[in-house]
């Protein structure tokens, strides 16, 4: 499985966010392009999927910005990556059976699904907090 960079720049997006933002703070897509070296224009655009994901708010306004939906801490990575890249299952037939033809007899699904769930896990088991901690 390969996390694209629409996932990758997500995640850079939401920790800077609750790094600056901590305390409250509003913060512009212009403030994380500076600090990320990203494009604000796609920074936009992420933005607005975290948006409807529930990871991010967004004030309007000219002294708008965004700010964490809720507490670093309860926001994980796992979160961040759904809302962008879908799901993170490494073969199709983990989420849709109906993806493979032989997913009823296939050998190797359980193995499929077991990456999967340690994948889950790990995404879900660390949050914003622990993101922005880390370094």
């Amino acid at each position: 499985m390969m996390i694209s960079t629409r996932g990758r720049y997500a995640l850079r997006l939401a920790i800077d966010v609750a790094k600056q933002g901590e305390g409250g703070a509003l913060v512009t897509m212009r403030q994380v392009a500076e600090q990320e070296g990203l494009s604000v224009k796609y920074l936009e655009q992420l933005g607005a999927a975290l948006v409807k994901a529930g990871v991010l708010k967004s004030i309007r306004g000219v002294s708008g910005g965004y700010l964490l939906a809720r507490p670093a801490g309860e926001i994980t990575a796992g979160d961040v990556l759904r809302a962008t890249e879908g799901s993170c299952a490494p073969v199709s037939c983990v989420d849709d059976a109906s993806a493979c033809p032989r997913s009823d007899e296939c050998v190797a699904r359980t193995f499929w699904h077991g990456l999967d769930k340690t994948i889950e896990d790990y995404v879900d088991g660390v949050s914003l907090e622990d993101l922005v901690k880390m370094k």
